[in-house]
């Protein structure tokens, strides 16, 4: 099973989002959860981004929100999260 490793950004944002908004950060543990069970199950709508993320990967937690990662042979690195706008727009 490959290692889960989140960057300190991610911790940071995602401890931030839990304090503001739970119900959204319950949303994300949940497609963590979910990710961890089964990486290609349909619900995380996951897809690869183009252009200069070309080797990142995304996975929804809803209409506007994103848990960005990268995938390497023995580990998933989470390193950015946030709603659709402000990932795509840098």
């Amino acid at each position: 099973m490959k290692r889960f490793l989140f960057s300190l950004k991610f911790v940071r944002k995602l401890r931030d989002i839990k304090h503001k908004n739970k119900d959204l950060g319950e949303s994300i543990r949940k497609q963590l959860k979910l990710f961890k069970a089964n990486p290609k199950h349909q619900s995380l709508r996951l897809h690869k981004l183009r252009g200069n993320l070309k080797d990142v990967w995304s996975i929804s937690v809803n209409k506007s929100f994103r848990l960005l990662y990268t995938e390497n042979a023995g580990s998933y690195y989470f390193f950015d999260l946030g709603f659709h706008s402000e990932i795509y727009e840098r």
